[in-house]
């Protein structure tokens, strides 16, 4: 179950941004924001999709796919590609601003923060007269345990 309270809050915003956009209010879009606000991390429409389902509810990929859409453009959820065709996403309503480091063998994705990116950024915005939004920093490399399997092959070998 998520936050109650910060769920509460991002219903209302959704609620609102749907009434504005005059989309209905459907009880499958108001599952599907209530099932990423419960979980933690990273995830992919077929997850999401796959952990519905075994919840019992009914919902189609389709409505999964749109209400993500409507969610990403409106800045409740988060959208990253972290350089394979698989789209993550991450709930961002409410969060701290933060980065990633992705491992190019095993795909695991690990969160930081650092509050030097934010200097940087607001430097740089100044600097170059840019009233900055958001950023995105994903670094990319091999893991401890990627490069541990690698070294424990080549010994074997």
């Amino acid at each position: 179950m998520p936050d109650k309270e910060k769920y509460e809050e991002v219903k209302k915003i959704f609620t609102a941004y749907l009434e504005n956009k005059g989309l209905r209010k459907t009880s499958e879009r108001y599952a599907i924001l209530e099932e990423i606000y419960s979980r933690t991390g990273h995830f992919d429409v077929e997850e999401l999709y796959a952990g519905m389902k075994e919840q019992g509810l009914q919902v189609s990929r389709a409505t999964v796919y749109n209400t993500l859409d409507l969610l990403v453009e409106h800045g409740l959820v988060s959208k990253h590609q972290f350089g394979r065709n698989l789209a993550q996403y991450e709930k961002s309503y409410g969060y701290r601003q933060h980065d990633h480091v992705i491992c190019t063998e095993c795909h695991k994705v690990v969160e930081f923060c650092d509050p030097r990116i934010h200097g940087i950024q607001t430097m740089v915005g100044e600097l170059l007269n840019f009233h900055i939004l958001h950023h995105s920093l994903n670094l990319y490399g091999v893991c401890g345990d990627c490069r541990a399997k690698a070294a424990a092959r080549s010994l074997a070998e």
